[in-house]
C-alpha cells in the first residue's frame, strides 16, 4: 500500500487533535496516533505502533510493510526509510523494522497449506518461503533450479501468489495444483506449460494472495528467508545458497 504523502499529512494537521488535548484526556500517543491516522484516513491498515529511533517519534507499521514515522500528537509524519549513520556506513532501520515483523508472520504460517520440495530431513540446511506465480518466467526459472536447490540443502515452500488476481488463469492454474491428488507433480507440469486437470477444492490460494500484500510483495518470485528478510526477484541456486550463508 502506498499513500499519497501530502494529502495524508494535510489531513492530520486539518484533524487538530494536540497534545496538550490529549494529555488532558489522559490519551497515551499510541492511542491518540491511531485515533488521529484513522479519523484522516478511515480503514488504515495499523498493525502496531511503538517508540522509534528518533525522540518524539512513533513508528507506525502498516499493512504492506509501509512504515509511518509520527510525532506523538500525530500532527506531522514523514513517510519513508529510516537510516543509522555508523562509522562502517549506514544502516536502514526501516528495513530491520520489516525483516522483524516479516519473520513473526512467517513463524505464524501453517506449513501444511504450501506445496514444498524439501531434500531429506538429515540434509536440510535452510528454508526459503517463495510467493510464486505460475506463470511467471523468472518463477518458472527458479522451480527449474528447486533440484539443486535441494541437493544444496535448501527447501522450497512455495505460497500462491497469482498476480492477475482472482479468476484470472494463473489464479485457476493455481488453485488446480493445490486442489491436485499431488500437489507437487500438477504445479511442477503447470510451471512447465503443460496442461493439469483442472480442480477446485478448499484451498488457501485466496489467502496466499492476501498475504502477499502483508509481507509487502510487489512482483514474483517473492523470497522470503527464514530471518524474514525478502528477495525480490530470481537468484541462481548457487548465488541463494551464497545468499543463506551455504557454502
Amino acid at each position: 500500500m502506498r499513500l499519497p504523502g501530502i494529502l495524508l499529512l494535510s489531513s492530520l494537521l486539518a484533524f487538530g487533535v494536540h497534545a496538550d488535548e490529549a494529555a488532558d484526556k489522559g490519551l497515551t500517543p499510541e492511542e491518540v496516533i491511531t485515533a488521529k491516522l484513522e479519523a484522516a484516513r478511515p480503514g488504515l491498515p495499523i498493525l502496531k505502533i511503538e517508540p522509534s529511533a528518533v525522540e518524539g517519534f512513533y513508528a507506525v507499521s502498516v499493512e504492506g510493510g509501509l512504515i509511518l514515522y509520527a510525532d506523538s500528537a500525530a500532527d506531522y509524519f514523514f513517510a519513508g526509510d529510516l537510516y543509522f549513520v555508523e562509522p562502517a556506513g549506514f544502516v536502514n532501520a526501516t528495513e530491520k523494522a520489516r525483516t522483524g515483523e516479516r519473520k513473526e508472520l512467517l513463524d505464524s504460517l501453517d506449513e501444511s497449506q504450501m506445496i514444498v520440495f524439501a531434500p531429506p530431513q538429515e540434509k536440510l540446511r535452510a528454508t526459503i518461503t517463495v510467493f510464486t506465480d505460475i506463470d511467471c518466467g523468472y518463477c518458472r526459472k527458479l522451480h527449474q533450479e528447486v533440484p539443486e536447490l535441494n541437493r544444496l540443502g535448501i527447501a522450497v515452500r512455495y505460497l500462491a501468489y497469482p498476480r492477475a488476481g482472482a479468476g484470472s488463469d494463473a489464479w485457476n492454474k493455481a488453485v488446480s495444483s493445490w486442489c491436485a491428488d499431488n500437489p507437487k507433480i500438477a504445479l511442477t507440469k503447470a510451471k512447465r506449460g503443460e496442461e493439469i486437470d483442472e480442480a477446485t477444492c478448499d484451498n488457501p490460494v485466496a489467502a496466499h494472495y492476501d498475504l502477499g500484500g502483508a509481507f509487502g510483495v510487489t512482483g514474483t518470485p517473492a523470497i522470503v528467508l527464514e530471518d524474514g528478510r525478502l528477495q525480490p526477484g530470481y537468484l541462481p541456486a548457487a548465488d541463494m545458497a551464497r545468499r543463506l550463508g551455504i557454502n
